[in-house]
This record gives C-alpha cells, structure tokens and sequence, in this order.
C-alpha cells in the first residue's frame, strides 16, 4: 500500500516544538518534538514496556520520558534510564526515524534511515527568490486513500465540473490531454489557446483579454505534486514558445502524506510571479485555494465511499490515462522494495 523509503510531510514546521506532538504516518504512530536547540526528532511512539504512547509522557532535556514507569528514550530511540533496574536492557529500545527540516515543513523517511538522503526532498523552485510571493498554506484532512488524491491532482479534467467558480473556463472541457511519464512520476497537462481566463485568475493577469493557458499537473512518487499555471496573453503561449514578460505563473505544491489506507493529511502551498510583498493577495490565494480544495475534498471522500462500496465495476476513461500510468508504476516500486525488504530479512 506504501512506499516506505521517501520522503513525506510530518507536520508544518510550527505546528512542532518543546511539546511532545502524536501523529500517525504510513499507519504508523509517532511522536515528534524538537531538541533544545531546536532540532527535529522523530520516535516511535510507544513505550517497549507496556506500549503506552511516549506522547502521554514529558520531555527531559533532550530525551522523552514514559509517562507510564518513566523509562526514558534519547533521539536516537535508545534507553537511558530504566528507573530501579540494575542495567539496561538491551531491548529497551524504540525506533528513531531521520527528519529534515525545509520550506517550512518537516519532512519524515519512513524507510531505511541509511537510505535517506535529504537531496532527494521534492525540489521547490524559486522559494527563497525575493521576486515571487508565497502564500503558506493550511493542513487539511481527508477521509480517503491518497491515491484518489494523486489521481485528481493528474487530471485537469475534473476542473470543468468541481471548479466552475473558480479555476474553470470553457476550454476545460473539451481540450485534449497530454501525458508525458518520467522515471520519477507522471505529468498531465494541455495548451488552451485563446480562452476566456478562469474566475479565479482573471483579477491577478497583467493584460486583457483572452489567454493562452497552459495547465500543468505532475504528481511524483510517492505523493508530492506541483500544479503549474500559466497565463499568457491569447496567441503568444504554446509548447517551447519563449513566453512574454507579463505572463502569469503560479506554482501550486501538494503534499500528500497517508496517515493509514483511509486517511490523507494535506499539505499546500503556492508561488506566485508576481507581488512578492503583498500581503493582501497572499491572503486573498490562500482563501480562494482552501475554498477550491474544499470542493475537491467532498468529491474524493464521496469516491473514496463509492469504490469502496461498488455494486458494479467502475469505468476508467481515456482522461485516466496519467493517473493508471501513475499508479502502476508506484505499485512496482511499492512490490519492488517490499521483495528487497523480505529477502534482506530472510538473510538475518
């Protein structure tokens, strides 16, 4: 169901500190919190005695002390102090997983610690480029697997109908699809030419009139995803086209961590060309982007219930291309790393 060694979002960078924060990833239970110089650590979250949830115990210093017997843990999962006991023992252990912190998010490897390397965190261009904006997103909860996320977040299609008032425009419904498939995932994406631009975008373009429009969805393994848009005036845009200067661009970043098979946690933020400093449109992205996620999250809750109690089979369309090449692959590397898990074990 998961690929283990990647990268996914554990929490926004605020959301953790000197408190012992309980989260679950991949259906595994974790407690986070920050050294005292303000390090990210990662445990698991159970006490090898009696499995009590380190969460419910208190920090001390720089480890976490059960708040059961008091057996206390360093950042590395090893057992400093076993109150009473003579010695250790050597079981007295729990699992520590590597944590990187960048863009404001914490970042989790649920594999191999030896295999996690921080170069291979999703790349954000432009984040510290004092000529585009950012507007921080939120954390939301969804009541489905993630794959009903990367399959919507690989299908320009849905916009015509989830997305009337917002990122639609009547070139959505009938422009083709495009698929290009990468050795680290799977972009869908069209030109509109000479459209009417979007509600959504229209009060922030630099010209008038009608655009060419390019929407660009790319969703990489595991769950991370960047939606470009671009905006440029009718005529002007196209595939390898030098674009003019008062294009619009936005780059739009998803992060989809799975919390169990049911259960997807959120992650969003967007770039933006354009306004770097203004806070009055940061907020006015951000509201609008919530609202439009919003309505994504009641269409894939209610697919999530659908596949999940289907009387008949389901249909899968042309415009399902990206997302079943998407999941194919994923599912190869998934059965891929599981063969190498079981045959390193059989080896021990």
């Amino acid at each position: 169901m998961f690929l283990k060694n990647a990268w996914y979002v554990a929490a926004w960078d605020n959301e953790v500190g000197r408190e012992l924060k309980p989260v679950t990833i991949l259906g595994e239970n974790i407690v986070l919190y920050r050294l005292q110089d303000g390090t990210p650590a990662a445990l698991e979250d159970a006490c090898p005695h009696r499995k009590l949830p380190l969460s419910m115990g208190r920090i001390k210093g720089d480890d976490v002390e059960c708040g059961y017997h008091g057996l206390t843990f360093d950042c590395s999962g090893t057992c400093t102090r076993v109150p009473g006991a003579e010695r250790i023992p050597h079981v007295a252990k729990v699992r520590s997983y590597p944590v990187h912190e960048r863009y404001g998010l914490l970042w989790i490897w649920m594999g191999d610690a030896a295999k996690a390397d921080p170069k291979d965190i999703f790349e954000v261009e432009h984040f510290d480029d004092p000529a585009w904006g950012i507007n921080r997103g939120e954390s939301m909860m969804l009541h489905c697997n993630y794959l009903y996320m990367t399959d919507n977040l690989l299908d320009p299609s849905h916009v015509a109908w989830v997305h009337q008032s917002s990122f639609a425009s009547s070139a959505c419904e009938e422009t083709p699809l495009e698929t290009t498939v990468k050795e680290d995932g799977v972009t869908v994406w069209r030109w509109m030419i000479d459209s009417e631009p979007a509600p959504f975008y229209a009060p922030f373009l630099q010209f008038e009139g009608n655009t060419d429009r390019k929407q660009h969805y790319e969703v990489r393994y595991p769950s991370n995803a960047i939606i470009k848009a671009i905006f440029a005036p009718a005529h002007t845009g196209g595939e390898g086209r030098a674009l003019p200067d008062n294009t619009f661009l936005m780059d739009s970043y998803n992060f989809m961590t799975p919390v169990d098979e049911n259960r997807t946690k959120y992650y969003w933020f967007q770039m933006r060309n354009f306004a770097p400093d203004d806070a009055k449109v940061s907020a006015s992205f951000a509201k609008s982007v919530r609202g439009a996620f919003e309505e994504d999250r009641v269409v894939l809750e209610a697919v999530h219930h659908g596949m999940a109690n289907m009387q008949t089979p389901n249909l899968d369309l042309k415009i399902d291309v990206g997302p079943m090449r998407f999941r194919r692959k994923l599912a190869q590397m998934i059965a891929a790393e599981t063969q190498a898990a079981t045959v390193a074990d059989a080896a021990e």
